[in-house]
């Protein structure tokens, strides 16, 4: 949202806030780019083609070639709808350490405890560990492992979905920050780098605007 409007947002202080849209933190680009969240129906998939949006397809089950008719039904939804090629992203569970050994010890215990708390309202066996780590193998659905292991199975998804961004979703339970930031670490240095290298498509990052003014630490961009 651009300028002052006179809306007045809703805060912690509720009524006696004093600042203005103008003064929310606002997006980048311009417009703001929208994309449409795609799970488990091809009818979605094709919805977001019918709607000329990029597909933010989730994939946190199951073996990736499930998932590479969707990409198909909402490219030729696309096409229908008069639009060229639209991006697609894959969208996934995951967690990065040094060794393969590593990462499913630290990552298993919180996400096992995170994904049976959800399952109890949704009918779904406890998780126990050869579960978890036949999510980890290269077909399963879990970025889990050394960043070699992500490397190889970001390229074998792109492979089989031709996707052009992927999402890693890191914190799935109460993972420790340290070794969250590690793993955010060696994503950003080595899995994006190789991974990019090899797939031939660059990663792409919004440009940094800078800020002309800072209110009570709410920054407004340029």
């Amino acid at each position: 949202m651009q300028g002052d409007s006179g809306w007045r947002h809703l805060c912690s202080c509720k009524s006696s806030c004093s600042r203005s849209a103008g003064d929310l933190a606002r997006p980048v680009q311009d417009p703001l780019p929208v994309w449409v969240a795609v799970g488990g129906t091809p009818e979605s998939a094709v919805r977001a083609g019918m709607l000329v949006l990029p597909m933010a397809l989730g994939i946190i089950g199951g073996m990736p070639e499930r998932f590479a008719p969707f990409v198909e039904v909402h490219r030729r939804a696309a096409g229908q709808a008069g639009h060229g090629r639209l991006p697609v992203s894959v969208n996934s569970h995951g967690y990065i350490a040094e060794t393969r050994e590593q990462a499913a010890d630290d990552a298993y215990p919180p996400y096992a405890l995170m994904m049976n708390r959800i399952g109890q309202g949704r009918g779904w066996r406890p998780m126990q560990r050869q579960d978890f780590d036949a999510a980890m193998t290269l077909r399963g659905a879990n970025f889990v492992g050394s960043p070699q292991d992500v490397i190889d199975k970001i390229l074998f998804q792109h492979e089989i979905v031709r996707h052009d961004r992927f999402l890693l979703q890191i914190t799935v339970g109460a993972i420790p920050h340290d070794k969250v930031m590690r793993s955010i670490e060696l994503f950003a240095t080595e899995v994006v780098p190789a991974a990019a290298r090899r797939s031939r498509v660059a990663p792409r990052y919004p440009p940094r605007r800078r800020s002309r003014c800072r209110q009570d630490g709410v920054s407004r961009g340029g």
